[in-house]
């Protein structure tokens, strides 16, 4: 029983010192604008996105890769960032490519209780390190809220939505990450940082 007491309070440690950080790196971004909005306008409803879309779309020309989802969705990542706290943040935008509104298919979200319980998120996204033979879980806070976006249950057509998630780092050697997202293909990403 103790031991999973401390492994609990070490997740709900971890997690409070990543929403540190992340309050202290949105704080120091000030000018930056896309990275600093995304969790922040991500975190709230699809509908409101639409201003801090175009801040986004010029951090950079290509996407690191693009993963197609059903019904012309896509997800663009558009940057993986290595921090000094031990953890990955993965930015990007999901795109309606098709003609019609498209429902965010439930797998998105995962199939673990702790973080279905919270709502519509992107809580079933991994990160797999083929070179450690590892795989890496969306983090959670204390609450076991996952650290990605959450309340997208819609695209309209033509709509994009900045979404991020965040997980553990990989060792520092490792750069060339797999990031899986159910419903979605998978796509191999940089990390930088």
């Amino acid at each position: 029983m103790s031991v999973r007491f401390t492994a609990k309070a070490r997740r709900g440690m971890v997690a409070l010192a990543v929403a540190a950080g992340l309050a202290v790196g949105v704080a120091g971004c000030g000018g930056g604008g896309g990275d600093a909005k995304s969790p922040k306008a991500s975190a709230s409803a699809s509908k409101s996105s639409g201003s801090n879309t175009s801040a986004q779309e010029g951090q950079s020309e290509a996407p690191l890769a693009e993963l197609k989802g059903t019904d012309g969705l896509l997800l663009q990542v558009t940057s993986a960032q290595r921090d000094s706290g031990g953890f990955v943040t993965v930015n990007g935008d999901i795109k309606n490519d098709g003609a019609n509104s498209v429902v965010i298919p439930a797998q998105v979200s995962g199939d673990e209780t702790e973080i279905t319980k919270h709502g519509f998120s992107l809580g079933g996204a991994t990160l797999v390190d083929s070179k450690g033979k590892k795989r890496y879980y969306v983090l959670r806070d204390t609450d076991g809220r996952p650290l990605t976006s959450t309340g997208i249950t819609n695209v309209d057509a033509g709509q994009t939505i900045p979404v991020f998630m965040q997980f553990p780092a990989p060792p520092a050697d490792t750069t060339d990450v797999t990031l899986q997202l159910p419903t979605f293909s998978s796509g191999t990403i940089k990390i930088s940082g």
